[in-house]
């Protein structure tokens, strides 16, 4: 089986695929984040024109955005946006889980950069904790709490498929597997 690619595809994803934003309602509550974003790929020069197209009429025009290089393989100094340039800088003391979008005449937003391969279930919750108003969570606090939570649906995942391999297998209380005839017997009594 051959795989042809077609090299003169648009590379505008905001045609194929829309930015997927979580933002947060405008009210008067200040938090740390503004929102969250999670982008399809690590190709800002792919990403950021759809982002830019669904902030453009929200936010007003994004003049400049800046990200942390740890997240990123290729940071271009500018991405083409519908009719005008973004620019791109990067700093190493951002938190490389947070984008800077800024805009001359609105001001600054911060989003949470969910990574794009992140499972939909946890995209979700954290898209939904990113915009929670006057939230003082924190790029880092919510990444690192969704690595917990991650965690422990795999550790209870696992559990589950051990028990049903072993067939039912009783565990002691330190996690050990307890043999079937350290079980009672019915109509036995522990001695």
């Amino acid at each position: 089986m051959t795989t042809t690619t077609d090299r003169t595809a648009p590379r505008d994803l905001a045609t194929v695929f829309p930015a997927r934003l979580s933002l947060t309602p405008k009210t008067t509550l200040a938090g740390q984040l503004d929102g969250a974003w999670w982008p399809y790929s690590r190709d800002l020069a792919v990403e950021l024109p759809p982002l830019a197209a669904a902030l453009d009429e929200v936010w007003g025009r994004i003049t400049r955005v800046t990200v942390n290089p740890t997240r990123w393989p290729v940071i271009p100094h500018k991405v083409p946006v519908a009719g005008h340039s973004i620019h791109v800088g990067w700093f190493t003391e951002q938190h490389p889980d947070k984008l800077i979008l800024l805009s001359l005449t609105v001001g600054r937003w911060d989003l949470l950069v969910i990574p794009p391969e992140t499972e939909p279930a946890a995209a979700t919750r954290l898209m939904t904790a990113a915009a929670i108003p006057g939230s003082f969570l924190t790029a880092g606090t919510l990444m690192a709490n969704e690595a917990a939570i991650s965690r422990g649906i795999r550790d209870a995942r696992n559990q589950e498929n051990t028990w049903e391999a072993e067939g039912g297998a009783c565990m002691s209380p330190f996690g050990h597997l307890i043999g079937r005839k350290a079980l009672p017997v019915p109509g036995s009594t522990w001695r």
